[in-house]
């Protein structure tokens, strides 16, 4: 049998979104085509592509990906007429909000109870086959770059109030929540940790030494990383990964505590082709996937793979704040309205 592996972006029509259209062809069998939306970062997405297509050939995927913000518009806005099969590798808070909505398949993929409880809907603990399933956990630092920061006086942060001192005034990127799954875990998880009153009063402060906000988690460490900002808000998987690759940044995880969400699964109600979904879903839980995820997230849906990733604290779990995601989600669309009214004047274009 012979297969060729097709990995080309293109723009979607009408859309911002980027689909990596992951193409296997069998000479002796039909393909099930399956369209998959993710968030996952685009330098991890063919990785696990790869090694899904060679476990399982007889599954074409269709993969879009996009940021977290952008997919989990475009899902709400197809929910009349879905245009996806399945969600791999966004924001729990996201598909708590498409669980809400109708618009998930409760499915238990094989070996769920092997999981972290955490990281399996609520649900499942009542007897219920879970809506979605984790995969990994994100969780928020500060990317710093020791070049630009000594060169222009603006000193290494060790906490989140640390941002909002005068000498950080234009030298501090993050993500608009609007758009970023990383912007709106950081407002979500000041919110919960200081409470709504002191956490806006926080964000007002911030937005004062705010440069500009992106539209991607990622950017903002990867400007650090280039020298175009001293202080980038992002991940720590972004963060970690740039450093190893000889970046001149630090990566801090701020003392008052980190913000975490995790990468998360589902199908979608309606689809056609639940027998590949489900294929997938079980596949994306396995001890083999939660191992792939490891070389880059350090905090994993199944006990015992996590091994040490370069540049996180061996402690990170316990830095990990207790997120509360169904706050989040039930909460999302009252506080992105409210940080878009006060602050989006800085979005970039």
């Amino acid at each position: 049998m012979i297969t060729r592996r097709l990995f080309p972006s293109t723009l979607l029509a009408g859309s911002v979104a980027v689909a990596l259209a992951s193409t296997v062809l069998a000479a002796n069998a039909q393909a099930t085509e399956l369209t998959v939306y993710t968030a996952v970062e685009s330098d991890d997405l063919q990785k696990y592509a790869e090694r899904f297509n060679a476990a399982h050939p007889d599954i074409e995927i269709n993969w879009v990906r996009d940021s977290t913000g952008v997919i989990t518009a475009r899902l709400l806005a197809e929910k009349d007429n879905p245009q996806a099969d399945v969600i791999w590798g966004l924001a729990a808070t996201s598909l708590l909000v498409l669980e809400d909505e109708g618009m998930l398949e409760r499915y238990a993929p094989a070996g769920v109870e092997n999981l972290d409880p955490k990281f399996v809907d609520a649900a499942y603990r009542d007897g219920e086959d879970p809506a979605w399933v984790g995969m990994d956990a994100w969780v928020a630092a500060i990317c710093y770059n020791t070049i630009e920061g000594e060169r222009q006086g603006v000193p290494m942060p060790t906490s989140w109030e640390d941002l909002t001192k005068p000498e950080f005034e234009g030298h501090v990127i993050m993500p608009n929540p609007n758009s970023s799954g990383t912007g709106y875990l950081d407002v979500a998880s000041w919110l919960q940790l200081w409470g709504e009153e002191q956490g806006w009063d926080y964000m007002d402060r911030l937005h004062d030494n705010i440069a500009r906000y992106t539209h991607s988690g990622s950017a903002p460490c990867s400007l650090a990383a280039t020298g175009e900002t001293v202080v980038g808000v992002s991940f720590a998987f972004r963060g970690a990964r740039l450093k190893s690759q000889g970046a001149p940044i630090e990566v801090v995880f701020p003392e008052e505590g980190l913000g975490w969400d995790m990468e998360a699964s589902a199908m979608v109600a309606g689809t056609d082709k639940q027998e590949a979904a489900q294929t997938l879903l079980d596949w994306s839980i396995s001890r083999e996937a939660n191992e792939l995820y490891n070389e880059g997230y350090a905090v994993v849906a199944y006990p015992g793979v996590a091994q040490p990733i370069d540049n996180y604290p061996v402690d990170i779990t316990e830095r990990m704040i207790d997120a509360d995601f169904k706050w989040a989600a039930v909460n999302r669309e009252r506080v992105l309205a409210e940080w878009q009214r006060r602050y989006d004047g800085k979005t970039e274009q």
